[in-house]
């Protein structure tokens, strides 16, 4: 990640190589209008893109870490159109979230660079503020039946738990089952470029 040293707008390389893979399922699972919570938004440049793409959606991105909110910021001011709300602070773990209820929730890349008990609070909040029927559409790497999906995975897996013990690429069975207890299924998966993954998955 890099910082551009004229504002605050953080830079994360990985977000445009992965921005229009990710887009191309968001454009068929999303509703064609609604408000869309983006949850650990992260340098907002995800924000902006899709919240150009998609401009009948409302996009209401969040973060909990406080130069990743002022990046998001930054993004806004400089790029965002009418329907890219301000970033909320928001902790995935609190109850509840500073949020009313939305038609869809979207995330990239928390659940393996966090502790576990942030997926629980992702599903947790989800299945409070999710409206009846929406979707949850989750982005990053997972295990299959315990095992990776590619060495570099592996690599990738080692090292998160290098500098975090609580860290790691998840298993999707254990994604799922968390999910079925607050009442989410999982819809459909989809491979993506760099041994990725989109979970698309839907509320009662």
């Amino acid at each position: 990640m890099t910082q551009d040293l004229h504002t605050t707008r953080l830079y994360a390389p990985a977000t445009q190589r992965n921005r229009d893979p990710i887009l191309e399922v968001l454009r068929r699972v999303l509703p064609a209008t609604g408000t869309v919570l983006e949850i650990a938004s992260g340098t907002g440049e995800h924000a902006v893109y899709f919240s150009r793409a998609l401009p009948r959606l409302l996009w209401q991105p969040s973060e909990h870490d406080s130069a990743a909110l002022e990046s998001i910021a930054a993004w806004r001011e400089a790029e965002g159109g009418a329907n890219l709300l301000p970033p909320l602070l928001l902790d995935v773990a609190s109850s509840p979230w500073p949020v009313p209820p939305v038609d869809a929730i979207f995330n990239a890349n928390m659940i393996h660079i966090a502790p576990w008990e942030a997926c629980l609070g992702l599903f947790a909040g989800a299945e409070r503020h999710l409206l009846s029927g929406g979707v949850l559409i989750l982005y990053g790497p997972y295990r299959v039946h315990g095992a990776h999906t590619a060495p570099s995975n592996t690599a990738f897996d080692r090292d998160l738990q290098a500098r975090d013990s609580r860290w790691g690429v998840r298993n999707l069975e254990d994604v799922e089952e968390v999910a079925r207890q607050h009442g989410i299924e999982l819809e459909e998966r989809v491979a993506m470029p760099a041994n990725n993954q989109i979970l698309v998955m839907r509320g009662r």
